[in-house]
């Protein structure tokens, strides 16, 4: 497993205490592995999921760290988004 899925799941996890999100996501960041998010947090995992957000790692981190906005970088192409798209704004105000 890469330390980006490593620090990913981390970051997530912090993101995720206290939020209301009851759906499934996953994380598939280009060359480095997957992430799956649920009520119960985020892990390294690559199962079935609600919606699947596709980036490369410079574009997650980005989102990540709160240098760029979900919403922004889906528009541009960076972010693909395939599956839910309610689910999609749901996991974009958590990341915020």
């Amino acid at each position: 497993m890469s330390d980006i899925v490593n620090q990913a799941v981390t970051v997530l996890n912090e993101k995720l205490a206290g939020a209301d999100f009851d759906g499934t996501a996953k994380f598939d960041i280009e060359d480095e592995g997957t992430v799956m998010m649920d009520s119960t947090g985020a892990r390294a995992a690559d199962e079935e999921a609600d919606v699947t957000l596709s980036a490369d790692a410079e574009t997650f981190q980005a989102i990540l760290s709160g240098d760029t906005n979900p919403t922004g970088a889906f528009m541009s192409g960076k972010l693909k988004i395939d599956g839910d798209m309610g689910m999609a704004m749901k996991l974009a105000s958590v990341l915020s």
